[in-house]
């Protein structure tokens, strides 16, 4: 007779403890991921070629990192590639700068690569051919030598698009948030041209090695001193003129351009999702670089403010409208959404396949947090989060069916909907109010709480992405599969 299994009594069963914790399996790594259920090939038996194998995988997580890869898409992509090169058992350790990979070999011995990673560019047309890569090795059968070459041939390739086209994909998205926020055409021309001047000082002070929260300060004074200018510029001369609010979104715009999109949205993901490390750490960057342009706006409106007097900006919250009531504007604020969406995806280098999906994808956005702020008459940070949701929804659907990942759609979707206003709001709150005499039009309080307001709408578009995009991975499996299907 064979051994007796041990019969557990009800009360045993319901006070039994947990089984062991132990690593994690590839199918569980890749659950929700595009490269589930990978093809593996056979485990390599001497050392040198698991080294070898392995190497592929540390590369290519390493360039997914230089590209502006979230962590948890790093880590899928590594343990992705490792599975399909026949390594079945690995540990990956990232943080903001490295990426520790280990492996055992067939005898057991531990295989310990790492790689430090100093530098990060927006990248997505590179991104999006190292997905491409990853999924075409889980897909098809494994062939090391091919896939160091087509690995090397992605590292080789120049960037895409010259760099003055990337300058005016910045002067687009700042047209674009303008039109969004309803200025003026004088503002929308200002609002170009002041952020072309900043992608200039920007790339200046770079080169000189100064810190990106200095770099942020001067483009954000630069910004404020700039539409300042304009505004006492037009006033004086004959033709249509900028006005107050046209002055504040002008800035604004400014604002938007030099907020990290892709750095805020990857830090949220990342303490979502389980990697608070580096999350905490892309979140003190984005924290840093937004102080940095606090400051820099600070600074212009302490100069501004002193050679004229305090403004009357008519920053209101938008009213309810009625169903027959659509005024053109928002029609307006729908295209500016579309292209700033699409000039977003053009300064993150996006291939030109993506930039129209992109477009209409940040239309849609829009349209979706206007109609429920305006016609609804929901908060505008409820709105604002319920199209960051949808565009998450959509974006990774949408962005697997082109052969991308997910952030490549999404980051350029949303860059439109951050509260560049809110933040110039806050702090012209701030310093107006805090200014001496009869001009303060309103107290630091007010701008404390609307830098609060406008933090509370950048956590619900980086939340609200992330939902959307946890949301939707059971519905990307037909698409995962029928492209494996077909290069089969």
């Amino acid at each position: 007779m064979g051994e007796d299994k041990p019969r557990w009594k009800p009360r045993e069963r319901l006070l039994r403890g947990e089984p062991v914790t132990q690593p994690l399996p590839i199918s569980d790594a890749l659950r929700l991921t595009p490269y589930r259920d990978p093809r593996m090939s056979t485990e390599p038996e001497a050392e040198a070629e698991t080294r070898k194998r392995l190497d592929l995988a540390v590369r290519v997580g390493e360039l997914l990192l230089r590209c502006g890869a979230g962590t948890r898409d790093v880590e899928s992509s590594v343990v992705a590639v490792a599975a399909a090169a026949g390594v079945r058992r690995v540990e990956v350790d990232i943080t903001n700068q490295s990426l520790l990979v280990q492996c055992p070999t067939s005898a057991g011995a531990p295989v310990t690569l790492l790689r430090v990673v100093r530098s990060s560019s927006r990248d997505f047309a590179r991104l999006t051919a190292v997905h491409q890569l990853v999924d075409r090795l889980v897909s098809t059968p494994f062939d090391l030598d091919s896939a160091v070459h087509d690995l090397k041939q992605i590292q080789r390739e120049p960037r895409l698009y010259p760099r003055w086209l990337v300058m005016l994909g910045y002067g687009g998205l700042a047209g674009g948030v303008a039109t969004l926020l309803g200025g003026g055409s004088v503002a929308i021309v200002v609002a170009v041209l002041s952020s072309l001047a900043i992608d200039v000082l920007g790339r200046y002070l770079k080169a000189r090695g100064l810190p990106a929260f200095y770099v942020a300060g001067a483009g954000g004074a630069a910004a404020t001193v700039l539409a300042w200018a304009a505004y006492v510029l037009t006033r004086s001369l004959p033709g249509p003129d900028m006005s107050e609010t046209g002055f504040a979104v002008a800035v604004s715009a400014g604002i938007v351009v030099l907020l990290p999109s892709r750095t805020l949205v990857a830090a949220v993901e990342d303490a979502i999702t389980g990697y608070p490390v580096t999350g905490a750490g892309r979140m003190l960057t984005v924290v840093l670089t937004a102080a940095g342009i606090i400051v820099g706006v600070a600074a212009g409106l302490q100069i501004t403010l002193r050679v004229d007097s305090a403004l009357d900006l008519g920053l209101s919250t938008p009213q309810r409208l009625n169903l027959s009531d659509v005024q053109p504007q928002i029609v307006l604020a729908f295209a500016g959404g579309a292209v700033g969406a699409m000039s977003a995806a053009l300064t993150m280098r996006s291939r030109p396949r993506m930039l129209l999906p992109t477009a209409g994808l940040g239309l849609g956005a829009v349209a979706v947090s206007q109609g429920l702020s305006r016609l609804v008459d929901v908060g505008t940070t409820t709105a604002v989060g319920a199209a960051a949701v949808g565009v998450g929804v959509i974006g990774r659907l949408l962005a697997l069916r082109l052969g991308a990942p997910a952030l490549v759609m999404v980051v350029p979707a949303v860059s439109p909907l951050l509260p560049g206003l809110r933040i110039f709001r806050g702090m012209y709150e701030t310093i107006a109010g805090s200014a001496v005499g009869a001009h303060a039009v309103a107290s630091p309080a007010a701008g404390v709480a609307t830098l609060v307001g406008a933090a509370a709408v950048a956590l619900a578009i980086s939340t609200g992405v992330v939902l959307g995009d946890v949301l939707s991975a059971p519905f990307d499996r037909p698409i995962v599969q029928r492209r494996r299907a077909r290069r089969r």
